[in-house]
Order: structure tokens, then sequence, then C-alpha cells
């Protein structure tokens, strides 16, 4: 076993991992005591904390509860992925000869809660201690830390190892800055992980190809098919179940095909590898109508479940570089938003909370629009990037951060509520990753503690990076009048709300140079037409479900 605050993969041991997985052990049993071992939904792998020790007295235990699948109103597939996999990885587990105690959605005793589950299994099970290992999401740790009191048992919350960067190692990193910034962090991650790595110096000699992952996407070029995989009837009956308890939540359900087991997640990797990462560093930022996918893995929800590791991921990138079928720019890419954004998002996260969330420097306060839900919109980049994510429970980052975040930043809508629905709809999303990127990257709600500036753009950006502007109602290249761009005066009028609060920063001067030059005239004409375009959003919002509204309280 690993010694505590060490990683449990080593990067010898990766050969098991991408191909079966590492084989459970189970101990002798430690005298007569017992064990009750609380396994959540993002924590479906072998290599876990809280299951290092595990004996043959203990028990598995494994909950699927109302409560997390309705504290927002979580996209339709992502319930049915992960109840899914769940009940899949509890196959796996009794297969290895782990007891488990599975409960199910529609158990008539289910108390819809995890404190109620592990109260109703402490008494069946009657064990001597609680172990888990600590969850990604803040509410829920801080619900677990009642527990020892509560149950009057002692509850071991171990650290979660599966991440390169422990929260105790980003606490001393991030000690004393004022800001924190990702590259200097990813540097760090580069060098004590030997990844990318000739010595003491970045491969290519640079730590950084970000600017070689910018192209927009050639006519002709076509992505390729991304493996999909067909129900079986374990998950069939999981999309009956989330079909009947869930059918007000968003998304469709029918065009589900997401890897529900490790053998399907580890066949979608490898189909990543070798079909889409030669590609995917050059056309990362790009957008295509109908091409939900491109040339990106889609292999966050498994990362982010359990059923693929961080490492293994970013291992078998390098090896595609190093065995010359991979460019530099495209494993970099790759890598970095694993061993950087990830890890840095997840420091922010548990060093902040739960204040860091209730920040909003910018004082936005607008609702959320409609169409957000309904897709209902002339504005035809969000409409694609909406009905993409109903149908697949996906978009890829430059469609959340330069669409649908970026028009909820210029419009200045409410991070609390652009928060909720970013967790809602994504397969991917818990809030230790999702708050920090919407909060901190999207919003700039943080003001500026995560992303050295707001990352706003008007329309060009997107016409530049997609094709979604030919089909439009309105054209990026027309300044003002009903045919504008809405993305073109927001920008501005974005830029006019906020000058007191961004004139400053050094990332901002060229916009308000241009924005200065500009006559008071044309000025008030921006903030004229971004305030009528914004007031009609209020005229025309929807109802809005209380399912789809994040629920604060714990």
């Amino acid at each position: 076993m690993n010694h505590p605050g060490h990683p449990r993969v080593s990067f010898p041991m990766l050969e098991c991992l991408l191909t079966q997985g590492c084989a459970l052990r189970i101990g002798e049993p430690d005298g007569t005591m017992k064990t009750l071992r609380l396994i959540l939904a993002d924590q479906l792998t072998r290599d876990l904390a809280s299951l290092d020790d595990l004996a043959t007295q203990d028990v598995a235990l494994m909950v699927e509860v109302m409560d997390e699948a309705t504290y927002v109103g979580h996209h339709k597939q992502k319930i049915a992925f992960l109840f899914s996999a769940m009940r899949h990885f509890a196959q796996s587990l009794a297969a290895a000869g782990v007891t488990v105690d599975y409960v199910r959605l529609d158990d008539e005793e289910n108390t819809g809660s995890f404190t109620g589950e592990v109260a109703r299994a402490l008494k069946r099970h009657e064990p001597d201690r609680l172990v888990v290992t600590e969850p990604g999401e803040w509410r829920v740790r801080e619900m677990m830390l009642g527990w020892s009191a509560r149950f009057a048992l002692p509850v071991d919350i171990r650290d979660d190892d599966r991440f390169f960067c422990s929260r105790a190692r980003f606490a001393r990193w991030a000690e004393g800055r004022k800001s924190y910034r990702m590259e200097f962090f990813y540097r760090e991650m580069r060098r004590e992980t030997g990844l990318l790595m000739r010595g003491d110096e970045p491969e290519g000699g640079a730590w950084n190809f970000d600017k070689d992952n910018r192209k927009s996407l050639p006519a002709g070029l076509r992505a390729p098919p991304r493996t999909r995989f067909e129900p079986d009837q374990t998950t069939r009956d999981v999309m009956d179940l989330v079909s009947a308890r869930f059918a007000d939540h968003f998304g469709d359900l029918e065009t589900f095909g997401w890897a529900v087991t490790r053998d399907d997640a580890l066949e979608a990797m490898q189909h990543f590898l070798s079909a889409c990462l030669p590609l995917y560093g050059d056309y990362q930022d790009a957008m295509k109508t109908d091409e939900p996918f491109l040339f990106h893995s889609i292999l966050s929800p498994y990362l982010n479940a359990g059923l693929l590791s961080a490492r293994e991921l970013c291992v078998s990138a390098e090896r595609e570089y190093k065995a010359g079928r991979a460019p530099l720019n495209a494993v970099e890419g790759f890598i970095r938003q694993i061993l950087g954004w990830r890890e840095y998002v997840r420091g922010i996260y548990w060093l902040r909370m739960p204040h860091y969330a209730q920040t909003n420097a910018l004082s936005a306060g607008r609702p959320l629009p409609w169409f957000y839900w309904s897709g209902e919109t002339q504005m035809n980049c969000i409409k694609q990037v909406v009905e993409e994510t109903r149908r697949n429970a996906y978009a890829h980052h430059i469609q959340r951060l330069m669409v649908t975040g970026n028009f909820a930043l210029l419009a200045g809508v409410s991070p609390p509520e652009i928060e909720a629905w970013y967790l809602a709809v994504y397969a991917d999303a818990y809030e230790w990753v999702e708050l920090p990127n919407t909060h901190g990257m999207v919003m700039f709600a943080d003001g500026g503690l995560l992303a050295s500036k707001p990352y706003a753009a008007s329309g060009a950006y997107i016409d530049r990076m997609s094709d979604y502007c030919g089909a439009c109602a309105y054209d990026p290249k027309i300044k003002s009048g009903p045919r504008a761009c809405p993305f073109n005066p927001l920008y501005w009028n974005f830029l006019i709300e906020n000058r007191d609060r961004l004139r400053a920063n050094p990332r901002m001067g060229m916009p308000y140079r241009t924005l200065d030059a500009m006559s008071e005239a044309r000025r008030e004409e921006i903030s004229r037409e971004a305030g009528v375009f914004l007031e009609s959003l209020m005229h025309r919002a929807g109802p809005v479900q209380a399912s789809n509204q994040l629920r604060l309280d714990i």
C-alpha cells in the first residue's frame, strides 16, 4: 500500500491500469474490526483511498439518492451515466469478492440522502467504523464532518489522492500569493511529474504551445466518427428509471451512448489517442455546426467519475508524442488541460470555499435568459450549443467559454444562476471543477483571482472560430442596428459598465483605448442598443423550474 500523501499510482504501474485495471486486494480480517466503506458516484475506481486496506469482513456501500440527483436539475444523460456506471462498478466489485451493499433509487426504503442511507446501512451491518474518500463537493464534505457525532462512530475521511496535487500541496503553492496563475502552477506540476520534460527543461523548449492551438477549421476537414456505446440491459433499466423519475429535467435521453464501464472507457481513450489527438491541438478552439465533438477527447465524464485516471491519460498522450504519432502542440495542450487546469481549479476550489462562491466582483445580477434551457433564440451560436448540449450532455471548452459563457458575462447574468446551469447540463460537471471555471474564468466574479482578465469577446471571435454566423439572423460585421450581432453592442457595453473595475487591468488596455477613441455619441448608442436588447430578455424570459435552481442549503 502507498503511504499517506504519496501518489497511489506510480508511472510504472500504468501498464496495469491501461489494460485491465489493478487487481483489488482484499486483506485478512483485522481481529473483529468491521468497516463500512462508502463509495460515491465519482469514485468508481478500485484505486481509491477508502479501499486501500479493505478486509474480507468489510462492506462497500453504494447508494443512488434523490438529493444528489436533484440539488440541480441534472441532465437526464448525466443521471443515467452515473447510475449505470455505479451499478456496473458494483458488479465488478462483487465479482472480485467484495461484499457490496447497493441501494437503488427505487428502493421503497430509500431515504433519498447520503446521511439517511448511511444511517440505514449502519443498522444493517453494525460496523466498527465508517471509511470514505473525501467527496468532490464542499457541501458533501461538510455533511460528512458531522457524521461521527451523529452516529457515535469513528469516521475516517481520507484524502483523494487520485490527483497529482494534494490539497495541502496546492495550499503551499498558493501561500503568500495575491493572485494565482495557472501557468506558474502548471510548470511546477510538469517538473514534479516529469511529463514532457527533458531534464530540467520543457520538451520543445517552451512550457505552453497555446499559440499553436487556435486555428479555425478548414473547409472540408471532417472530424472522425466517435466511439459510442450501445446501452446494455443494466443501462436500459437505468434509462427507464430516469425517464420515469426525472421527466422534467433538461436533456434528451434517447441519444445516450456513454461508456459505463472501465473497459469501454479505455476503448474510448484509445480511439481518441489514435483518431483525434493528432489534430486536437490545431483545432481545439474551433467550432462547427453539427460537429459537437470535432477532435476533442470526450473523456472528461470518465475521468471525473473515476473510470479513467488523470495519470494514465497524461502518460498515454505523452507516449503518442514520443512514438511520433501526435505533435507536441496537441499533446502539450491535452496534458495542460488535465495537469494544469483541472488540478489548478480543484486547488482553488478547496482553498477558497465556501466564501469563493459568494463573491461577485462585477456586481452581475440579471436572470439567466430562457434560451439557455429552450435553445429558442435567433443567435445561432447559442442555439447550436444549447441544442447540442441537450442532445449530448456535452459541449467542448470553447463552446462553454466563448459562446454561452461569453454571453452570460457580457449580459451580466447572476453568477449563481449561470453556475447552476453549467453544473446541471454537462455530464462531466461537479462543483469542484465547474464552480471555479464558471465563477472565475467565465464570469470573472472572483475579480481576477483565477484568471488574469475577463474572457469577453464580440461577434468577430465567434465568426472567426466557427461557421455559426453564416446561418444566423444577425451579422457579426454589423456594429449597430437590428441586424447587428448582439455580441457586438454587448461587448462594448460590458466595457462601459465595468470601466471602473477593469480599466486598470493591464490586459484590457487595448480595448479600452479603442473605446476611448469612440465619440461620446457612439458610446451612448452602444449603451442604448445593449439596454434595449437586455430588457427584451427580461420580457421574454420563460418560467424556471425549481429543479433548475441551485439549492444552497446543506
